[in-house]
């Protein structure tokens, strides 16, 4: 299996600082790269994590705020300027269908590249069935239309070596048994299903600017890595529903209901300088599991299957 794992090239909200960049994240899978939310300046921390613009397969948008998609105009020109010989597809609200176009063509080049747009409108549904996922959007709860993404990768199965050893089945006759999931071996059927599990799929969620809704809590169900924005600490709750932000807090508890493994806190707030007290208040509102307050241009693995 090919490398599963985020790479952060920006965690700022609205104003960037000396240390955070505008958003943006690459995630790698298998082979293939979504890029979420590229923010201004995402090309050069693109340059800076060793990500280029091949490595873009699909790019997410959640919303059409600044921070989250002021970076497109970069990134779509070097997409051409590099000529990816592969297809791109870009998704994002249909309502801001106009600033996409604006963005896309913010000044002049030689477009060599066919961009193909694939914009969500309503509830969101399946965006994408590939082999190795299904690309889900679900809606969030901000002041423009904003919309969450997450991956799933379809089950599998575990094979079970006792249960092989058990019935005789071994070397080549394994690799047949898990290409035609019957194998015929000394005068019987031997059925996958008899000497292997259910190997569930890897989930990834991608959260960003909303207040708690339904749409959050679906995206986040049974993740295996959950990214999420906590733009404010809980004392400025109060700001956070009126903007439609998340605290703390607020994203721990969501991770916590929800069953995630690993979560990460992005998406901070300029006012606050030290990050270690979102770590606090994280495990403070009952988040026990793998927890990672997002540092630019750090590299998140996806957790080894359970």
């Amino acid at each position: 299996m090919s490398a599963r794992e985020l790479i952060v090239l920006g965690t700022a909200s609205q104003v960037p600082t000396r240390h955070r960049n505008h958003n943006g994240y690459l995630l790698r899978w298998d082979g293939e790269g979504l890029l979420f939310d590229p923010g201004e300046g995402t090309q050069r921390q693109m340059l800076r994590a060793g990500v280029a613009a091949h490595d873009i397969d699909r790019i997410c948008v959640t919303h059409f705020h600044g921070d989250h998609s002021l970076g497109l105009a970069g990134v779509i020109q070097r997409i051409n300027l590099d000529r990816v010989p592969h297809r791109v597809t870009a998704h994002y609200p249909a309502s801001g269908q106009r600033f996409f176009e604006r963005l896309r063509y913010a000044t002049a080049y030689r477009e060599t590249v066919a961009l193909t747009e694939e914009p969500v409108a309503g509830d969101g549904a399946v965006l994408a069935r590939a082999p190795a996922y299904t690309l889900e959007a679900a809606r969030l709860s901000h002041p423009v239309e904003s919309y969450g993404y997450r991956l799933i990768e379809p089950d599998g199965r575990r094979m079970l070596p006792e249960r092989l050893a058990a019935l005789g089945v071994r070397g080549p006759d394994i690799g047949r048994l898990q290409r035609d999931r019957v194998l015929e071996i000394e005068g019987r059927t031997v059925a996958i299903e008899e000497v292997s599990e259910v190997r569930r799929g890897q989930r990834f969620a991608f959260i960003m600017d909303t207040r708690l809704c339904d749409g959050a809590d679906a995206l986040a169900q049974g993740c295996d890595l959950l990214v999420i924005e906590s733009t404010f600490l809980d004392e400025d709750e109060a700001l956070a529903v009126e903007y439609g932000h998340l605290t703390a807090g607020q994203a721990a508890r969501l991770a916590a209901g929800a069953g995630v493994r690993h979560l990460v806190l992005t998406h901070f707030s300029q006012r606050y300088g030290d990050p270690s007290e979102f770590e606090r208040q994280a495990r403070d509102a009952g988040f026990d599991g793998e927890l990672t307050v997002a540092q630019d241009l750090m590299t998140v693995a996806l957790p080894k299957r359970r």
